[in-house]
């Protein structure tokens, strides 16, 4: 390719705007005549996603194989930032192997709730571990030559009518909690692509949001990479260019290239903007094909499934350990119980599901140990139904054993994309099985399989408890690595694990049914806000166990770092988190957490063993977004710091004085509620003035459905035919769900707006047919079945001159090209 701006000078009006959506479902557009190669894109969180043939963006379809790593919270729990960037690494090799130019990875939307369906795409509740986790990924990736997207970018939360949904929250908590991991990713690894996300934030599109994307992404951060839409997450693709969004996926055939070019024709478009986006494509095009690594064929795939063996062994979190029942010796005689155990839950469902080359499972895994595995009892269905005879079995071998290790966890159908999750209860089954599993041998240990927290009220039924998450596809054999001690468990939480679905912040309003889903908690998202409001939890951030014991000591605070020591005091080697938490003293000023962390260390120490560590407080450590001067600001004063192993054991402190940017001010009255940090439940008038602004109408209203409605309001429309199409595929949709596998594309079709019938067609549809179809939906039959007519067979006009225009200007000789 050449550079850039002799490119531009070539390109055609026509040209410029097609590139700026993708001729497929993964790839973008090629004009040949000067030489621009069409790129291809992939799904790979955890693992690359390419499909060939029968494409789609929900992983229904089969994929080349490759490594499935464990997903993003597992690898959260290890706070490895070199395990991270080599798994990014191997994701790159792997992406690059197979033709693979984007991956569209990592996540790192904050958990605001532990009921988001995506959660175990991303990190952690936390903005600093995510971000630099995240960072670490992005780096290991592009040194592949391959373009990491870190998303969804921004303010993501919950899938329930995610492509509708405006998240409303206030400036601070959306620099502070929300984009700061973005800030870390965008500032410490320079990612090359983005992804925006398919919410509206504060009433304007991700993807056509111009403070997220040109005040923020570009001017204030520096970003000079291309930002990619989430499949489908286009809206106003001639807004989406003025603001910064750079291309539309997956492909909308030419609709969206038509309405960008007569908007320039009719002067509703700069040609400045247009150019720019266009530069950013071609900008990215050239970074991923310009690399002589991209001449790789192969990947290792058993090295990468060692990899990803002590991924997973290394981001398993011992939560309970009672006579130090863990590690097993050799030769123990063992009952593996539990469906788990021989089908693994190992992934999430969506479009991040990879085609594993190989998938282990514990009882294979135990099989090759030193363990005497004596049998092996499903002890109940994974649906959740009881059954009397399977937990009679489950007895009976936990009865002839020295120890019943049981393998529990969340079934499918409460992890996926397109549907939060009702709850963070395990199937009463499995708790059934526990009990009197433990009651006939108080020797169990409990493995458990999900991504993301449960409620463990059982927790004492078990004398060990290991947190597995989903470990990928070496995911069992790294267990058995913890559970023979092969490995000691180093995993700490990356996210609090609560008493109970009540005690969570957004307990009363995740997700949102209405048009807004409404940010009330502010800044207390997480251990923010247990910390704060005094909140009891049954484990808390950062908390992790292990077979030795580390002692803290020699707390010194510089400038600019900390420094301390850390010794293993106990009589085998381990690894310890020790993470460094910074909160304001004293009563007044800004309404903030008690702590926050703002640095971490991962440290492997021998038994007996001590190591003077610093961690670096950089620009983060003590600042606060000013809503009032519009920028990052340091209150004077005094500031505790605090260093341990987890957010409710800090044994060092000490407090420092920081001459700040503004002094600290007096504490605001409309605030009092923010100033406790008992954000459980706010009131109209305490949000109102968290925002700062009058709150937007949440009602979605009773007059006639528009393109932005979702499509399960097809309920309420005045059509009775659209009633009742609603009601069939919503029995589809009730009927999947029973049989414990969700139907990806209802889900994707009810959670999304009409737009994406054309949005998401490859040009099958035009905006000019989703209109015509409301008019139907709308209770105008005879006028509406007119209009899809006419609309369809005027869109196929359409899209034939359209497409015979560019694919003729783009494979002419360059001295032919025409303005």
């Amino acid at each position: 390719m050449n550079d850039t701006p002799a490119l531009l000078a070539q390109l055609t009006l026509l040209e410029k705007a097609a590139l700026l959506s993708g001729q497929n479902t993964w790839q973008t557009r090629a004009i040949a005549r000067l030489g621009i190669p069409a790129i291809w894109m992939s799904d790979g969180p955890h693992g690359v996603r390419k499909q060939v043939g029968s494409a789609d963006h929900l992983g229904l379809n089969a994929s080349e194989p490759a490594t499935c790593f464990p997903t993003a919270a597992t690898i959260a729990n290890s706070w490895d930032e070199e395990l991270a960037a080599e798994i990014g690494r191997a994701l790159g090799a792997e992406a690059s192997a197979q033709g693979v130019h984007v991956l569209l990875g990592p996540g790192l939307n904050i958990k605001r709730s532990p009921l988001g369906g995506r959660s175990f795409e991303y990190f952690s509740e936390d903005p600093e571990l995510a971000g630099r986790l995240a960072a670490a990924y992005v780096r290991g990736i592009q040194e592949q030559g391959v373009a990491a997207t870190p998303k969804h970018f921004a303010v993501n939360s919950q899938e329930l009518r995610r492509m509708v949904s405006d998240s409303v929250v206030d400036e601070r908590t959306l620099r502070e909690i929300y984009l700061t991991a973005f800030e870390i990713v965008v500032e410490d690894a320079a990612p090359w692509a983005i992804m925006s996300s398919y919410n509206l934030v504060n009433g304007a599109y991700a993807h056509e949001n111009a403070h997220l994307l040109a005040e923020i992404l570009r001017e204030e951060w520096g970003f000079d990479g291309a930002v990619v839409s989430d499949w489908g997450g286009g809206n106003d693709a001639v807004a989406a260019v003025r603001a910064g969004g750079s291309i539309e996926m997956p492909s909308p055939g030419f609709d969206s290239t038509r309405q960008i070019v007569a908007a320039v024709e009719r002067g509703e478009l700069a040609e400045a903007d247009l150019d720019a986006r266009v530069a950013e494509i071609l900008d990215l095009v050239r970074r991923v094909t310009t690399r002589t690594t991209r001449a790789r064929s192969r990947f290792d795939a058993d090295a990468h499934h060692a990899l990803a063996r002590r991924a997973a062994a290394e981001s398993a979190v011992l939560l309970r350990n009672e006579g130090g029942l863990l590690p097993l010796s050799s030769g123990t005689r063992v009952a593996l119980i539990g469906d788990f155990a021989e089908t693994p839950r190992y992934q999430g469902a969506g479009s991040s599901a990879v085609n594993a080359t190989r998938v282990t499972n514990l009882r294979d895994a135990l099989a090759d140990t030193d363990l005497e595995v004596l049998s092996f009892s499903p002890g109940f269905h994974r649906d959740g139904r009881p059954d009397s005879a399977l937990l009679a079995g489950a007895v009976a071998a936990a009865r002839e054993a020295e120890v019943a290790v049981l393998a529990l966890g969340l079934p499918e159908i409460s992890e996926s994309e397109g549907l939060d999750r009702g709850s963070l209860a395990l199937p009463a089954a499995q708790v059934d099985v526990l009990r009197a599993v433990a009651a006939a041998n108080p020797r169990t240990v409990v493995v458990l399989s999900a991504g993301g927290v449960v409620e463990t009220p059982w927790a004492d039924d078990a004398a060990a408890l290991v947190h597995a998450y989903l470990g990928g596809q070496a995911g069992a054999e790294g267990l058995a690595d913890v559970l023979t001690g092969a490995v000691n468990p180093g995993g700490r939480l990356a996210e609090t694990v609560p008493h109970r679905l009540a005690d969570t912040p957004t307990a009363e309003r995740f997700p949102s049914v209405d048009r807004t889903a409404e940010y009330r908690e502010g800044p207390f998202v997480g251990y923010r806000y247990y910390e704060t409001a005094g909140v009891d939890v049954a484990f808390p951030f950062g908390f992790g166990l292990s077979y030795t014991t580390f002692a803290y000591s020699d707390l010194q605070v510089g400038d600019d770092a900390v420094s301390f020591t850390v010794t293993n005091t106990g009589g085998v080697a381990g690894a310890d988190v020790a993470q460094v938490y910074v909160g304001r003293r004293g009563t007044g000023g800004v309404p903030r957490a008690v702590r926050e962390l703002k640095g971490f260390r991962k440290v492997r120490l021998a038994a007996g063993e001590s190591a003077r560590i610093t961690v670096p407080l950089g620009a983060r450590a003590f600042r606060f977004f000013d809503v009032r001067t519009g920028a990052w600001q340091i209150e004077e004063g005094d500031y505790l710091v605090q260093v341990g192993p987890n957010v409710r054991d800090l044994p060092l402190e000490a407090v420092v004085p920081i001459g700040g940017t503004v002094p600290q001010r007096a504490p605001e009255a409309a605030l009092a509620v923010y100033a406790t940090g008992r954000v459980h439940d706010v009131s109209d008038a305490d949000f109102t003035a968290l925002l700062g602004r009058p709150r937007p109408d949440s009602e979605w209203g009773d007059g006639p459905l528009g393109v932005n409605d979702p499509i399960d309001r097809l309920r309420v429309a005045r059509s009775p035919l659209a009633r009742l199409v609603f009601r069939i595929v919503d029995g589809r949709r009730r009927k999947a769900e029973a049989s414990g596998e969700p139907d990806l594309n209802i889900l994707f079709l009810f959670n999304g707006p009409f737009r994406v019938i054309s949005k998401m067609s490859g040009g099958l549809a035009t905006s000019r047919l989703t209109d015509a179809l409301l008019t139907l939906v709308n209770g105008q039959t005879i006028r509406g079945l007119g209009r899809v007519v006419a609309a369809f067979f005027r869109g196929r006009r359409e899209e034939r001159r359209t497409r015979d225009a560019f694919l003729s200007a783009a494979d002419a000789p360059t001295s032919n090209r025409s303005a």
